[in-house]
């Protein structure tokens, strides 16, 4: 038995910029961090009594007997990239609903990819783990996404990840003192809209209309120096990073028409009457989980206001994508 557990994330500003549409002709920063919220794939050898060569568990149980007949994109991708011979038995679990803007997809084909690496004894390493992810979901599966989800999900960690014209990314940790680094994540608050949503449509809006967006796009891009720059700098108020995701939050919505929408925003105004500095919707838009930075004293307002929705507490998170069980074993018999 393999057990993969790797972290759902939070993109705090640039997001829109690791677009390889965009980052390869102007590159591309984002800031993300993941936190303490997890994908598990657990993965063994299926013993060899039965009818199918392949189970997979998730939302769905499918029984294969071919790699080809599996239904989830995902699963089949790896599996084929992985030139996996023998009888599997997958499953998913997830601690937050998937399609909810946290790069879920990528945290599962991350966290796939590192079990059934470790299943074969095979050590891929994170940027390794990034690459794989990356092709598989932008060039095999052919995916409108972007570039950052994969890369927190399997580096972890509080990030600045760069994206240059050659295609190449650079991971850079960003630096705060442990205060300034409890003050800023206790601060945060994250709300679940009730809405799950397939991304894909919007997505592929915003790469349709990355030329109309150059100059939004640069300015968000912009916003990843800033917002380091307040959070390394213990003189600046916290309070401007939340007014920093206002404006991020701002520019998002004219990205794509479908982005935001008049329940969304409602919620956001709740949240904001009730004392927030800012916040913004997580991944691509249209539903999935809100952000808001709320100064102590007015946490419990926002609360309040928002009752009707669930407040998930959050935790930053360094490890990224590891293996917490690994107990390779093969199912021989004669």
């Amino acid at each position: 038995m393999i057990i993969s557990k790797t972290p759902f994330r939070i993109s705090f500003l640039g997001g829109g910029t690791d677009y390889p549409d965009y980052y390869l002709q102007n590159g591309g920063s984002v800031l993300a961090t993941t936190f303490d919220k997890y994908c598990y794939i657990s993965i063994r050898v299926l013993p060899p009594f039965f009818d199918h060569k392949y189970r997979i568990v998730y939302s769905k149980i499918e029984n294969a007997s071919k790699i080809d007949q599996i239904k989830h994109p995902a699963v089949k991708a790896v599996l084929n990239y992985t030139k996996v011979t023998e009888g599997l038995e997958i499953h998913h679990d997830g601690d937050l609903p998937a399609r909810s803007g946290l790069g879920s997809s990528s945290s599962f084909t991350v966290g796939l990819i590192n079990a059934i690496s470790a299943l074969k004894g095979e050590f891929i390493g994170k940027r390794g783990l990034a690459l794989a992810s990356l092709n598989l979901e932008q060039n095999v599966l052919k995916e409108a996404v972007g570039s950052q989800d994969q890369i927190s999900a399997a580096f972890g960690g509080l990030n600045r990840i760069n994206f240059t014209t050659d295609g190449s990314f650079s991971v850079l940790p960003v630096i705060l003192s442990l205060d300034r680094r409890t003050e800023f994540e206790s601060n945060l608050m994250l709300f679940f809209t009730g809405v799950t949503r397939l991304s894909v449509g919007i997505a592929k809006q915003k790469i349709a209309n990355v030329k109309l967006n150059i100059k939004n796009l640069d300015m968000m891009k912009e916003m990843v120096d800033h917002g380091i720059s307040i959070l390394g700098n213990n003189s600046t108020p916290l309070s401007e990073f939340g007014e920093l995701l206002h404006e991020s939050w701002t520019r998002k919505k004219e990205l794509a028409e479908d982005v935001s929408n008049p329940i969304i925003d409602a919620m956001y105004e709740a949240g904001i009457d009730a004392g927030a500095t800012g916040g913004k919707l997580l991944g691509a838009g249209a539903g999935g989980f809100m952000l808001f930075y709320v100064e102590k004293e007015y946490q419990q307002g926002v609360k309040n206001k928002l009752k009707k929705y669930v407040h998930v507490p959050i935790k930053f998170e360094r490890m990224g994508s590891s293996i917490c069980v690994y107990q390779p074993e093969n199912f021989n018999v004669e």
